[in-house]
């Protein structure tokens, strides 16, 4: 069993105090601006046009996460202390609120950018989107939250530090699932989208990436504790709830983009 009683804080200079969740937060967004960088270039697209990108994404991935967090998990209290739903730095943020405000926010960009179509830039962004997406769950393991049942495997963690009646119940490092998936899913995603050398059809990496990432959510929410009460005694809890459209989303992306692969070759 591993002993996890880490800081979440790495150090603090006066009234600032870095934490790993931040820092973690921070470096998904420069390592996929970096990756971005090199698929403009690649496909000679303005790379202006770039910087306004990462502003777009950087708004619809906050905005979104605190709104799905707020509104998705804890609606009654939110609505009742709406100036608490601002105070994004106590934390609370939800993936799929980050998810829908991507796709509001790339929508918005892709209106203003005729060379780039809305599921062009959704195919690119997700390769970026999937490694963020580890790095940020990787943030909430230094933070000892959304953690996993107790369990008897050997790989187990004792989070100490976790806000949870047994913290000393070994249990699975769901998070650690998650951000391996994830990291995996972004090698994948790159990979295809280097081989075919940018030439793929639209909506495929899209799709593909809808699929993998929230239907291994759904399947990963069995072994996470509830992150809401009023998730006790649900069939399916919130977080899976919530993934099943965007895996459906994924499955006709995929299928519609192979359907005009096969088209686009009898030609």
């Amino acid at each position: 069993m591993i002993n996890w009683n880490v800081s979440p804080e790495i150090f603090s200079i006066g009234p600032i105090t870095i934490r790993w969740y931040g820092l973690l937060f921070a470096s998904a967004f420069l390592v996929g601006f970096q990756i971005m960088t090199k698929i403009f270039k690649n496909e000679k697209k303005n790379l202006d046009d770039l910087n306004d990108l990462v502003w777009y994404m950087i708004l619809g991935t906050v905005i979104g996460a605190r709104l799905g967090h707020c509104l998705f998990y804890n609606p009654s209290y939110y609505l009742s202390h709406p100036l608490e739903i601002l105070q994004v730095w106590k934390g609370g943020l939800a993936s799929h609120g980050a998810a829908i405000g991507i796709l509001i926010a790339i929508y918005l960009y892709s209106k203003k950018k005729k060379d780039q179509p809305f599921l062009w830039v959704m195919d690119r962004v997700v390769i970026t989107v999937a490694l963020g997406g580890s790095f940020i769950r990787l943030g909430n393991l230094f933070n000892s939250e959304i953690i996993g049942k107790p369990t008897d495997l050997p790989w187990g963690f004792k989070f100490v530090r976790a806000h949870v009646a047994d913290p000393l119940t070994p249990r699975h490092p769901a998070q650690l699932y998650e951000s391996i998936a994830y990291l995996i899913t972004f090698f994948v995603l790159y990979k295809i989208y280097n081989s075919k050398k940018g030439k793929i059809p639209q909506g495929y990496l899209f799709g593909l990436f809808l699929i993998i990432v929230f239907g291994f959510r759904f399947l990963v929410e069995f072994i996470k504790e509830n992150q809401t009460y009023f998730e006790e005694g649900m069939l399916l809890n919130m977080g899976q709830i919530l993934s099943i459209p965007l895996i459906i989303l994924g499955i006709y992306l995929f299928l519609k983009s192979k359907k005009e692969t096969v088209r686009k070759g009898k030609k």
